[in-house]
């Protein structure tokens, strides 16, 4: 697929016009569905991507950077994603990854290294790279653990960020010092000026940060030729993928709806915008063009690092939900705090998101369960509320109002039907489709991709 105005483009246009302006053919084009993570992150966003990557022609990553963190287990071989796009995995489909993501080139090649070990060939023939995405430098990283550690000082709190800078090079995005992709690959000279302005800026308000500028120039040096086959101008791919042949083309969201920097649990959230919003502003993909857009939820709730966490389980029921569900963070390896599900987080991520249908994740993790509580709404001062506070104070004060369903206490992990499943597991599904009033179309009970029931 070639990246400029081709022929495709004065095909999609018809001879006549309207006070000399050509009028499309096709007003809207091929339309991109979605996934996106409803709660905290780490809902199994990658299962589901995978499985509709095995249909979709391009693969979409729109925001975030190798903080997110994505695992997929394929022919029983565990993969890692960070950058990439799970739909890597499927050798007939382009990855894309497009402008609003912010890319460390370093943790780039080590992730399509590390997963070209595990049996992940040519990868880097079909990644699609957009020239405007900014780049992660090493003293980007540097200066997230900086600020952490200053804010532990100062507050005695930090915000729990992995440190993979991806705060401060957006930081970099919006005060208009940060570079791109494209300016890496253009004059040389004129990258290494502003990349000392920027390096020396940041060792201005850091008197401790250590930067070796001239070996940090000569890596990207070399990082600009290995990458150089891979980028495109990130515009024109996503027009005419959407504008030419019909195609299947997929939106992986990174982290999730409640770590979103303007509606997540703030300051306790990631740089960007992980609603659906990000899809338009991460791609360059008119709102015209997004379809479906599928909310992933797991069937309990988890959270990485600090923050309010109304449902959360500080008991033998949180230690449970940590020990069968594996609940360790992907990209820093902490033990994920657990808790029960919360429709409170989950209608305020409809909202917001707008969700087709949700895939429920890890049901197997509560067949052991004599019962299970489900949180169904918020309190203050006694009173139920119908919003999502916005403070996080606040957020602390409420009481979670919980509904108690009988457990079914029998494996579900080799269910693969709607059938299958015990009538109290298919009772808890039914609850949460009626209290969000969203179908659930995918309901996972294991780790592999065979594991996933489709309902519809």
């Amino acid at each position: 697929m070639s990246s400029g105005w081709s022929g495709n483009y004065y095909m999609n246009y018809t001879s006549t016009s309207i006070a000399g302006v050509k009028r499309p053919r096709n007003d809207t084009g091929n339309k991109v569905t979605v996934v996106l993570g409803a709660q905290w992150g780490d809902e199994g966003k990658g299962k589901v991507v995978d499985l509709l990557a095995t249909e979709s022609d391009i693969v979409c990553r729109c925001q975030g950077g190798n903080n997110a963190g994505h695992t997929v287990v394929v022919d029983g071989k565990e993969y890692d994603f960070h950058l990439l796009p799970s739909g890597i995995i499927n050798p007939k489909t382009i990855s894309f990854i497009g402008n609003g993501v912010v890319i460390h080139l370093p943790g780039l090649f080590e992730e399509g290294d590390k997963n070209e070990k595990k049996g992940l060939k040519g990868w880097d023939k079909r990644l699609v790279i957009s020239d405007r995405a900014q780049i992660v430098f090493d003293f980007h990283q540097a200066v997230d653990g900086l600020l952490e550690a200053q804010r532990q000082e100062q507050e005695g709190t930090n915000i729990g960020t992995t440190k993979k800078g991806i705060g401060p090079t957006y930081s970099s995005k919006a005060s208009r010092t940060g570079l791109r992709i494209c300016d890496l690959l253009a004059d040389f000279k004129d990258f290494s000026v502003r990349f000392k302005n920027l390096a020396h800026q940041y060792q201005s308000m850091f008197p401790s940060l250590e930067i070796d500028v001239e070996a940090e120039l000569r890596r990207l040096k070399e990082y600009a030729e290995r990458i150089r086959p891979m980028v495109q101008d990130g515009v024109y791919f996503m027009y005419e993928a959407i504008h030419g042949p019909p195609k299947k083309i997929l939106v992986e969201g990174a982290n999730a709806a409640l770590l979103d920097v303007d509606f997540g649990t703030y300051p306790f959230v990631t740089s960007s915008n992980c609603t659906v919003g990000g899809v338009c502003t991460g791609l360059g993909v008119p709102p015209v063009n997004v379809g479906d857009v599928y909310g992933v939820v797991k069937a309990y709730t988890t959270r990485v690092g600090i923050g309010a966490f109304p449902t959360e389980q500080l008991n033998a029921v949180g230690e449970l939900l940590q020990t069968r569900g594996h609940e360790v963070g992907v990209t820093t390896g902490r033990k994920r705090r657990c808790g029960w599900l919360d429709l409170v987080i989950l209608r305020y991520a409809h909202m917001l998101n707008g969700f087709t249908a949700l895939a429920l994740t890890k049901l197997d993790i509560l067949d052991v369960l004599d019962e299970i509580k489900v949180g169904v709404a918020y309190k203050l001062n006694g009173k139920r509320i119908p919003y999502f506070p916005a403070n996080m104070e606040v957020l602390q004060k409420v009481a979670v109002e919980y509904e108690t369903l009988p457990g079914w206490k029998s494996d579900t992990t080799a269910a693969r039907k709607w059938e299958d499943l015990p009538p109290k597991a298919q009772n808890y599904i039914r609850f949460v489709e009626n209290h969000v009033g969203v179908p659930i179309k995918w309901v996972g009970v294991g780790k592999s991709r065979e594991s996933m029931i489709q309902m519809f």
